[in-house]
């Protein structure tokens, strides 16, 4: 007690300067903390890209600095300026827009950036765009709707023919696994030049149309393999001398032959013969999948290009060192679909190619479209063949 009562007096006694010290700092404390929470700027919610009743758009970015913002969409025959307000938001809105899927990005004084305030990214190499989703009504067939849905799966497989592990996503119709004895079909689908594994899947909508078409008896169920069929830049990390020449299908088709294949035959229910393997791709994807396809008729009977990245000089040079013979494609090719855009850089040699096809005697399917290279003729022309193969 009496060690109790000697600390407390000489608490009573602690010199009042201490004390006063001790009050102005924790008010000086108290007025910084309310000077900085003035000081704070209020955060401005924005909301960018705002669909409106009409299907015209708003589009805002925040960029107090720059000089010029202009909006560029595949919906656009122009880039459309923006207006800046005092906070330094830019501001445009669209005229009503056709309902699809589409691509845009803001060129801000000269630089392409995407939409921060929109989570939807285009997967790509090289450029960063955003995409919007304009609903129709009725809704597209990219539009998730009220039906059974099947799977998209991220997996790894390794590629003997590259040395590399490599990534691949593969969709599962709704009723994969209720039957351990059904069997289903497959359709390997490659990705433009610059594109990724994700692109068919985010940008392509596979996965959506598929559940949809199946359900409205508009397609067969089948599993769709989609491969990574860029291996250059990981090539290059181990070796400085590969070739890196991008229009080369070399590497593409082994490792789609000796290793895609093979996975997806150990690990999925399918069949394994020619009448039950689809190929299909847009662009670099297009070209891959003629080479792949055309020269190996004995593995896909169902061969399809979606604006093949061919060129008019080295058409008859093909036939004759890449393709099977008009005669070995007539005998065991169940469908060669040739499609492109009226609008599309490739068009004419497109047309030129279909041309030598029927040159040959060689029995094709062709689909010319209005527009242009972009992924809404993908998805059309993925709904196209989907109806057709496996048929």
């Amino acid at each position: 007690m009496k060690e109790h009562k000697l600390n407390k007096n000489r608490f009573m006694k602690c010199p009042g300067n201490i004390i006063f010290r001790l009050m102005f700092l924790f008010s000086a404390i108290i007025i910084t903390f309310t000077a900085c929470k003035e000081q704070q700027p209020v955060r401005r919610t924005i909301v960018s890209p705002e669909i409106h009743q009409d299907k015209s758009i708003t589009f805002r970015y925040l960029a107090p600095g720059a000089e010029k913002v202009e909006l560029s969409a595949e919906f656009l025959s122009e880039n459309l300026l923006m207006t800046k307000d005092e906070d330094g938001l830019w501001t445009t809105t669209t005229g009503p827009v056709t309902p699809d899927i589409y691509p845009y990005f803001f060129i801000v004084d000269g630089i392409q950036v995407h939409d921060p305030n929109n989570t939807y990214l285009f997967p790509n190499e090289r450029f960063k765009r955003s995409v919007i989703e304009i609903p129709g009504d009725p809704p597209l067939l990219s539009e998730i709707q009220e039906v059974p849905h099947g799977n998209v799966t991220y997996r790894y497989y390794k590629s003997q023919s590259l040395d590399l592990i490599r990534p691949v996503l593969v969709y599962t119709p709704p009723d994969y696994g209720k039957n351990p004895e059904t069997r289903y079909p497959v359709l390997y689908l490659i990705h433009g030049m610059t594109d990724t594994e994700e692109t068919w899947f985010k940008v392509g909508r596979v996965n959506v149309i598929l559940d949809n078409m199946i359900a409205q008896g508009l397609a067969e169920p089948m599993i769709i393999v989609m491969p990574y069929a860029n291996p250059l830049p990981a090539l290059l990390e181990k070796n400085e001398e590969v070739d890196m020449n991008v229009l080369s299908t070399d590497y593409f088709t082994d490792d789609l032959i000796n290793d895609v294949l093979p996975f997806t035959e150990n690990n999925y229910s399918v069949y394994t013969d020619a009448g039950n393997r689809a190929i299909a791709g847009f662009s670099l994807g297009g070209r891959q999948t003629l080479a792949a396809g055309l020269g190996n008729p004995d593995k896909f009977a169902w061969v399809c290009a979606f604006s093949p990245a061919i060129f008019s000089n080295e058409l008859e040079n093909n036939f004759k060192n890449l393709y099977a013979s008009p005669a070995s494609l007539n005998s065991k090719l169940k469908l060669l679909w040739v499609s492109c855009g009226k609008d599309d850089g490739l068009y004419d040699a497109s047309v030129e190619f279909t041309s030598l096809l029927e040159e040959k005697g060689i029995r094709h399917r062709t689909f010319f479209s209005e527009g242009g290279h972009t992924w809404m003729n993908c998805r059309l022309y993925l709904s196209e063949i989907a109806k057709l193969i496996f048929n």
